[in-house]
């Protein structure tokens, strides 16, 4: 990947340096979107508001870091931010029809569309991020990391300000709990054994 940025022109608010931005780092914050929040159009909508908000927060960029894990740690919190205000809104319309009885709670759709996987391992794609949403914050971003966008264990440590070896136990708990989650499902299921 590329990684010809030029920080002062984007200091500078420079439009053709922001573009050359994104379309550097458009397609992978955006699978790092969709794999905190499966759900193609909210992975969007988040990807653009983590770009939304390097244009404005460029200047708060340290010299010496990575662009990339500098977007992630956005784009990620954006992400996190937004899983938490749709929790907060699935509750309130749970509650609703106890204080309103003439209305039904709002349904968040989970469809599930994720550009990387082949229609035939849709639904494995589906169990296995149904998994991943289970665990906890820390340990689904470190895996999707690691994992799913190829960083390395310092790129990964700097994305999530935290040291190497805390990277390290967070993916062997991520996996350790994802193996239990998922064991019945991989050796039930002959269609996957294929």
């Amino acid at each position: 990947m590329p990684l010809d940025i030029d920080i002062q022109a984007l200091k500078n608010k420079d439009e053709d340096a922001f573009r050359h931005l994104v379309n550097t780092f458009g397609k992978s914050v955006f699978n790092l979107c969709l794999g905190i929040v499966p759900n193609t159009e909210d992975a969007e909508d988040l990807s653009q508001e983590a770009f939304v908000e390097a244009y404005r927060s460029i200047n708060t960029f340290r010299e010496g870091a990575h662009i990339k894990t500098w977007l992630y740690r956005i784009a990620i919190n954006k992400c996190y931010d937004h899983l938490k205000w749709t929790k907060r809104k699935k509750r309130h319309a749970l509650l609703q029809p106890l204080f309103n009885r003439d209305e039904e709670p709002i349904e968040i759709p989970s469809n599930f569309q994720h550009p990387g996987i082949v229609l035939e391992n849709k639904e494995h794609a589906k169990v296995l991020y149904a998994a991943l949403e289970t665990l906890p914050e820390n340990q689904h971003t470190a895996f999707l990391l690691y994992e799913m966008q190829g960083m390395n264990y310092k790129e990964v440590a700097e994305t999530m300000t935290v040291s190497v070896s805390s990277v390290e136990a967070l993916l062997f708990r991520a996996r350790a709990a994802l193996r239990k989650k998922l064991h019945k499902y991989y050796y039930d299921n002959t269609s996957f054994k294929k």
